[in-house]
């Protein structure tokens, strides 16, 4: 029983990165830009990120912070709206 255990994680040790990896480098064929050339530094991994779901969660407060000529708002002004939304949390 311990060297079927043994087995299967050592097999999982495997499969589970080689997800992983197949995931990034499907995000990393989509790191394109508008006029479809590819994304280089900040830009690829900014994209990369957002694709692999490391970016945070979206919850309508971050939607909202914008300005009153309808710019997004930027620094302390944008954490003091999304704070505000929240309910001062």
């Amino acid at each position: 029983m311990k060297k079927i255990i043994i087995a299967l994680s050592i097999a999982f040790s495997f499969v589970i990165p080689s997800i992983a990896f197949a995931d990034q480098a499907a995000c990393e064929a989509k790191a394109v830009s508008k006029d479809g050339k590819p994304l280089y530094g900040a830009a690829k991994d900014a994209s990369i990120k957002k694709c692999m779901g490391g970016a945070p969660a979206d919850n309508g407060c971050e939607a909202k912070a914008v300005s009153k000529d309808g710019k997004p708002l930027y620094g302390a002004a944008k954490a003091a709206s999304i704070k505000k939304c929240e309910g001062g949390k």
